[in-house]
């Protein structure tokens, strides 16, 4: 009887504190909808699909979203060249101080991203880099970065050794065995980090800004419409399109990664 209500009582708080996570999301949701452009009533005072019509005609969301797409993406390709590389030669190498090095590899991520923001903009300035989207997708490659490695270096891990060792004896060069052997198996694991880093990247505010100069990711054009708002629906349109392209390939990097033991990129 006891064990019955403390389950039940486990059960009352876990859906409260998924109400408490996810509602604010479903309201804004609802808010997409309601037929007016400057205050939040509750409830609406009606429900209209015009603002999507409204969203999908503005130059500024396309401007702002094709930034964050190819920020993203260009992150997330450097995140998989130069985390994977990162994770091959602290799993399989072994010399004094790696630990070290394993540390300042995810260093970035543990950081607040404000600590980051602000460093990445002193050194662009003392390098005299003018701020760009090169300036934007170095600052986000950062943290991607660790996603990828943490994913890569748990799955290298699991990689027997004497797997290289037979591919080798067997007259495999570098390259095959890295084909045949290497990336079917941590294939997986580098598919789920670059959608985690892809996602990260997409959605992340406080390295942009100190390193996007005046150009304006999805994001930060957000925030900024929250500050002086023209139409409020159309925000919260495009944050349900940021909530979708994130979910996506956060939920399709849990399963890819929900039967093994390596680090799905958690904590940024």
């Amino acid at each position: 009887m006891h064990s019955d209500r403390s389950s039940t009582g486990l059960k009352i708080a876990a859906f409260g504190g998924l109400a408490f996570l996810h509602l604010p999301i479903l309201l804004i949701f609802v808010y997409a909808f309601t037929t007016e452009d400057r205050t939040y009533q509750w409830p609406p005072p009606g429900l209209t699909l015009k603002w999507f019509a409204v969203t999908w005609n503005r130059p500024d969301v396309w401007q702002a979203l094709g930034l964050s797409v190819r920020v993203a993406a260009i992150s997330t390709l450097l995140a998989l060249v130069l985390g994977t590389l990162a994770a091959a030669a602290i799993s399989r190498a072994r010399f004094f101080g790696r630990e070290t090095v394993s540390l300042l590899v995810i260093l970035p991520i543990a950081l607040p991203g404000i600590i980051t923001g602000i460093a990445l903009r002193s050194a662009f300035n003392l390098g005299d880099v003018p701020y760009s989207t090169l300036t934007i997708i170095l600052g986000h490659a950062t943290f991607c970065i660790v996603v990828v490695y943490n994913n890569a270096v748990a799955r290298f891990r699991r990689l027997s050794g004497s797997m290289l060792e037979a591919s080798a004896d067997l007259g495999a060069n570098g390259f095959q065995t890295f084909r045949y052997i290497v990336l079917p198996n941590i294939g997986t694991a580098l598919l789920a980090g670059g959608m985690l880093a892809f996602a990260l990247s997409f959605d992340e505010v406080i390295v942009t800004t100190f390193t996007a100069g005046q150009q304006q990711t999805l994001p930060i054009w957000m925030l900024e419409e929250l500050v002086r708002p023209r139409q409020r629906p159309v925000t919260n349109v495009v944050a349900m399109v940021v909530v979708l392209v994130t979910f996506l390939p956060i939920l399709g990097a849990y399963y890819l990664t929900r039967g093994g033991t390596e680090t799905a990129g958690g904590g940024k």
